[in-house]
């Protein structure tokens, strides 16, 4: 009931960052800041963005904070709309990792998602493109596998962590918790370089526990910590921008302890343009 009178209460505004639309229309684009501006549509609608309520109501659970959450990042229109507009994604983009020797190891990738009902159903596949090498990382039935050309491999165990990682302790282990089936906690609110965050604890039904630090006042994801194999994993997230009427990050940063180990950009991200399933079915095989 009170996450009802919380939705009830927020206004409508309108602006717009990138291109708007209505669900099921064409694909989105995101642009990054510093792209050129598309062209522009004199009858085209500003992507319309909720604005916080003066008086929300108090927030007393973590789920209530995790729909809410949910809402902001559709912008309104809640699970429907995520599930809609996102059923394909293909993200482009690149990524800085920190080398062994200490110099920066620069990569351009390509994500291809199908949506399942749940993380463990996704489908994902990761193409990274090195200087020196080229290939594949494909997340099926709850499984990572390799490809080279059309060699399917076995990834080495911190390349498959590091792409499993991406995945459950990503932003939807949040949005999408009751499809994941897991459970949430609260923990004591805290103030972080003078902004204030909701925490919330995500357990997924395999034991993996994400935290996540929640805006208190536009409840974005800002950071997630997680810890793997004794090391404190920490995500943070910047330039949020608006795409066919949800809300997408731009950039993130991940440390393992204090040590930054690696920077991703993201280019574009479109979605709802079609996806082969035949990119998957080598994996399935393996």
């Amino acid at each position: 009931m009170r996450n009802t009178v919380f939705l009830c209460l927020v206004s409508i505004s309108l602006t717009g960052f990138a291109i708007g639309q209505e669900p099921g229309g064409t694909p989105q684009v995101v642009l990054k800041p510093g792209d050129p501006p598309p062209p522009k549509n004199k009858n085209q609608k500003p992507t319309p963005t909720p604005t916080p309520p003066k008086n929300p109501v108090a927030i007393t659970t973590p789920e209530q904070v995790a729909e809410a959450t949910i809402f902001w990042y559709s912008l309104g229109g809640g699970r429907a709309r995520l599930d809609q507009i996102r059923k394909t994604t293909q993200e482009r983009g690149k990524v800085t990792f920190a080398g062994d020797d200490g110099k920066p190891e620069v990569a351009t990738y390509t994500r291809w998602v199908m949506r399942g009902d749940s993380l463990d159903k996704e489908k994902i596949r990761l193409d990274e493109e090195f200087p020196t090498a080229r290939y594949s990382l494909l997340y099926l039935e709850n499984k990572v596998s390799g490809l080279y050309g059309t060699t399917v491999f076995s990834p080495r165990e911190d390349v498959a962590r590091r792409f499993e990682n991406q995945i459950v302790h990503g932003v939807d282990a949040l949005l999408r918790y009751k499809e994941n089936g897991s459970t949430l906690t609260m923990q004591p609110k805290e103030k972080l370089m003078g902004v204030d965050f909701w925490v919330v604890d995500v357990t997924d039904k395999a034991g993996r526990k994400t935290r996540f630090y929640v805006s208190a006042k536009t409840f974005r994801v800002m950071m997630l910590t997680y810890d793997d194999g004794g090391i404190m994993y920490k995500r943070k997230f910047y330039d949020y921008n608006f795409a066919q009427n949800t809300l997408v990050y731009s950039r993130t940063v991940l440390w393992a302890g204090d040590k930054q180990v690696e920077e991703t950009e993201i280019g574009t991200v479109t979605f709802g343009q079609h996806v082969d399933d035949e990119m998957f079915k080598i994996a399935s095989a393996s």
